[in-house]
């Protein structure tokens, strides 16, 4: 459908709470399809509306192992592992820079699919380091904030050259 402008940090709309999405429509499966072709195209493996600029909580992710894109709608995580992993991540919306952030090892994410239906699902891995990755955008907590400020402001600071050169 469209490819849309990436927010880009460190833009106020990054740390907004997005609005449950109410009504499943058309205007619902095209804002999925939108969030597919911007993930792709920026690329990356994870992307939600706030990132567009659209507060509502639409989590579109594919890992690059796998050939099927999910989307979740108003997606939660309803259990979480003690076991805790620590991956590399980034953002679409601040592109160039990665840091090691400790998330849980898995998660029970409950969502919704495009036609309202309630659906769960058990991620490991990558792909829950993911979920909790974009459902923390959703609820307005830039990935950055996981990290100590120390870490942050140096992070801030690498994207800051990054962008002047």
């Amino acid at each position: 459908m469209a490819v849309h402008p990436i927010i880009k940090f460190p833009d106020p709309l990054l740390r907004a709470v997005a609005d449950p999405v109410e009504r499943f429509d058309v205007e619902l499966f095209r804002l999925a399809i939108d969030l597919l072709d911007t993930m792709y195209a920026a690329p990356g493996i994870g992307i939600t509306a706030p990132h567009i600029g659209i507060l509502k909580r639409v989590v579109a992710i594919q890992l690059p192992s796998s050939s099927k894109s999910g989307i979740f709608v108003n997606p939660s995580i309803v259990e979480a592992s003690t076991e805790m992993i620590r991956n590399a991540e980034g953002s679409v919306s601040m592109p160039g820079v990665t840091e090691d952030i400790e998330r849980h090892a898995r998660v029970r994410v409950r969502y919704q699919d495009l036609e309202g239906k309630e659906r769960f699902e058990d991620a490991e891995g990558l792909l829950a380091a993911c979920h909790q990755h974009e459902i923390d955008q959703l609820d307005g907590l830039f990935w950055t904030h996981r990290l100590s400020r120390l870490k942050r402001e140096r992070l801030i600071k690498r994207y800051g050259k990054r962008r002047a050169s």
